[in-house]
């Protein structure tokens, strides 16, 4: 099977590479570009012919959503993920009324990101199977991908508690400094140092935090964890 084409259209460098890698995990796609900014996304769409854009709404020189319609209006078969900060109920209208795929929320986190991309290439399949759909086929490609999936509390690893990662997430989400230090997290949330560790390498793991050792004045070096936002 020829691999889906994925233009990524991200203008932060780190954000662009965590989505190639991320893209790079899912068997049956391939990257073919990165872009970013509008002007380099709309001559890319147009020179590569991706099958899908992983698209970010912000932009240094155009908004997202125009790129979009852009595409739309000269009839470009490309299909479009957006993964972007935004979280407003007008952003999300806008996206679906201009036949977005799915939408994913800043930090991607690679479960979902791999559901999305999962999604599409079953949705491109079913497409390809015959000129001819019955009703069920039909319904299954107009709603499959905006089905909510139900969390599964049991998807996390032993020794990782759900509910503790959750408190973990929204510390970072909360976090204004360049990065934390595993007994920083460990007192915002109430849990030993070791504990703290123990989670947020997991969560590098799973590429939802990267981790580098930052050398101070005095002292040992620490290692930092910092979220893909900061």
């Amino acid at each position: 099977m020829t691999p889906l084409r994925v233009l990524i259209v991200e203008d932060d460098p780190r954000i662009a590479q965590l989505h190639q890698r991320f893209c790079e995990k899912v068997a049956g796609f391939e990257v073919s570009g990165l872009a970013a900014t509008y002007e380099e996304a709309d001559e890319l769409a147009t020179i590569l012919e991706p099958d899908l854009l992983l698209l970010d709404l912000y932009l240094p020189d155009g908004n997202g959503m125009d790129l979009l319609r852009q595409l739309r209006s000269r009839g470009q078969e490309v299909d479009v993920v957006l993964i972007t900060a935004a979280k407003d109920v007008a952003a999300v209208q806008q996206a679906l009324r201009a036949g977005a795929f799915d939408y994913i929320v800043k930090p991607a986190v690679f479960a979902r990101f791999e559901e999305a991309l999962t999604k599409f290439a079953a949705y491109r399949q079913q497409l390809e199977q015959g000129d001819v759909l019955n009703q069920n086929d039909i319904d299954q490609l107009l709603h499959s991908h905006h089905q909510p999936k139900v969390m599964d509390r049991g998807a996390v690893p032993k020794g990782i508690d759900p509910l503790t990662l959750t408190k973990i997430r929204q510390v970072f989400a909360d976090q204004e400094q360049q990065g934390l230090s595993a007994e920083e997290v460990g007192a915002q949330i109430g849990a030993s140092r070791s504990t703290a560790r123990r989670y947020l390498e997991y969560m590098v793991s799973i590429s939802e935090l990267t981790a580098d050792v930052v050398y101070g004045t005095v002292g040992r070096p620490e290692r930092r964890y910092f979220s893909f936002e900061n």
